[in-house]
């Protein structure tokens, strides 16, 4: 059997998406004998970037997202072939931090995928070793929580959802599998922007078609009560997480299909949100030292603060992946009402389902409306990634 293959434009829809689960086939043989896969397109309509090529790691892991981009790609007339590319890298090998080192790397050169093999391969490692699941199981839409409750309410809504494969691991993950990978996967993140951003660096190279917070916070304005939703306008970046990476100069805002869809269903269920700036801190008793948080928060204009979204919006924009987050009031320690045992274990009981209810009745909105993939312009730049931009 041939270890290359073409797919040459002219060819009946079926025709291609069997040439096209070929080439995926084919990639996959690739990886199982130890060597990468080089993926090079022809565009004869591209003036500046007629040919690009790109190396493919783990393949099977984002089978979906590979079948379904390679497929616009070969439908508008582009030339594809697939063949081995270099051998794999020990993870072990001394050099690999040279390979990925993202210091200086360049997230708009235009390139076939946003991710060479050797960072795919080793964010893979780690989303199994975190989530307890194979990668082959996450889907395109993706939940993140710090809380047991949601993950069992999860469950109770998905009884047969994959689980983790052994006890205790770090940040479980819940997946709704679907032959698609069209499902809904949940994942216990554990509480602040480190975590946060830990697994959004790993989760991007999935390719997912959305990531969605579904968290608590304070609410900071009177009106607001315990168990009120909140919406994100935009983001104050106080985590100080990825300053250097991201300057705070540079503007956040949730995605807007997300955004429209999630007030689309509170409204509908005529539950109580506010919809403005979200505070996200790095510092979990921000209230123990409140002069610099109040002046942020009276600057800002902020409604609410967090410990994750801001984290979560800004790898989302770095990493192009549509994102928004959905927030519950838990407590309000400037009115006196902090956030103590007995008044928390009641709210949760009351929030867990709805919550989680709310954020997966949006995104089937979104699913509805965009089955190949929310519209992704407004995180995208002038030169960028092939795979997954307007012109795939």
């Amino acid at each position: 059997m041939s270890e290359t293959m073409q797919i040459l434009p002219g060819s009946s829809q079926s025709d291609l998406e069997s040439q096209i689960e070929a080439a995926c086939a084919l990639m996959e043989r690739h990886y199982a004998s130890g060597v990468y896969s080089k993926i090079t397109v022809v565009r004869s309509w591209s003036k500046h970037n007629p040919t690009i090529s790109g190396s493919i790691a783990r393949p099977s892991a984002f089978r979906w997202y590979l079948r379904r981009e390679l497929t616009k790609l070969a439908a508008r007339g582009a030339h594809l072939h697939v063949a081995p590319s270099r051998a794999r890298v020990d993870l072990n090998a001394p050099k690999l931090l040279q390979l990925i080192d993202e210091s200086d790397f360049d997230h708009t050169r235009k390139k076939v995928f946003l991710f060479g093999p050797e960072r795919a391969e080793l964010s893979i490692q780690r989303l199994e070793h975190y989530t307890g699941t194979q990668v082959e199981d996450f889907q395109r839409y993706v939940l993140l929580t710090n809380y047991q409750m949601h993950m069992n309410a999860f469950i109770e809504a998905y009884p047969d959802c994959i689980r983790p494969q052994r006890p205790d691991v770090q940040m479980p993950a819940l997946h709704q599998r679907t032959l698609n990978n069209d499902g809904f996967t949940i994942i216990n993140i554990g509480v602040g922007p480190s975590n946060a951003k830990n697994l959004t660096d790993h989760i991007a190279v999935l390719r997912p078609d959305a990531m969605l917070m579904v968290g608590h916070c304070a609410g900071v304005r009177n009106h607001q009560e315990i168990g009120d939703f909140v919406l994100g306008s935009g983001y104050m970046r106080a985590d100080r997480l990825l300053d250097q990476t991201l300057p705070t100069s540079v503007p956040l805002t949730p995605n807007f299909v997300l955004n429209r869809n999630l007030a689309r269903v509170l409204g509908e269920r005529q539950l109580p949100y506010r919809f403005g700036v979200v505070y996200t801190t790095i510092d979990r008793n921000w209230e123990l030292t409140l002069r610099g948080t109040l002046a942020d928060l009276r600057a800002s204009r902020s409604i609410a603060v967090d410990m994750e979204s801001a984290t979560v919006a800004a790898n989302g924009f770095r990493y192009r992946i549509p994102s928004a987050t959905l927030l519950c009031v838990s407590d309000k320690p400037l009115h006196g009402k902090p956030k103590l045992a007995a008044e928390a274990l009641e709210f949760y009981k009351k929030t867990k389902s709805q919550h989680l209810a709310v954020a997966v009745a949006a995104i089937e909105l979104a699913k509805q409306e965009f089955p190949c993939g929310f519209p992704n312009s407004d995180i995208r730049a002038m030169d960028e990634p092939l795979l997954g931009g307007p012109e795939s």
